[in-house]
């Protein structure tokens, strides 16, 4: 009886972190999708600046990150990736590995995280069973 409360709570603690986990990852995204918003209209500034003067001005330090954002740590994704599927031993397709990360519809996250799982896979961190990445 002991072991069945211990097991129950251990569920619960598993799902209420994974829910505030999700809650960082959708904050996350629409943090960097303001982030976004806000170096294109410091772009549009400095384009009509420069076009205003005649000539053109060095881009600043804002709108080289509007056109080229950080890639963060190599093989960061592949961490986060790793740990995710480890979280959730039955298994999870690429769908709502997407999902939980935060990345479905952006095209460069979602190629980023193919690419991380092909690698995974061929290191033989992680298989593919019945459509799911598990951990191997």
């Amino acid at each position: 009886m002991a072991e069945e409360n211990f097991a129950a709570f251990i569920q619960q603690e598993r799902e209420r972190l994974n829910s505030q986990r999700e809650a960082v990852f959708t904050q996350q995204q629409e943090l960097e999708t303001r982030l976004h918003a806000i170096n294109r209209e410091l772009t549009a500034i400095e384009a009509y600046e420069s076009a205003k003067s005649g000539k053109q001005a060095a881009p600043t330090r804002q709108a080289r990150q509007a056109r080229a954002p950080s890639q963060g740590r190599r093989g960061s994704k592949r961490g986060a990736l790793l740990q995710l599927i480890q979280q959730n031993p039955a298994g999870l397709t690429r769908r709502e590995i997407l999902e939980k990360m935060g990345l479905k519809g952006d095209k460069s996250g979602e190629m980023s995280v193919s690419n991380a799982l092909t690698a995974l896979t061929k290191a033989s961190q992680i298989s593919r069973r019945d459509g799911k990445y598990a951990t191997a």
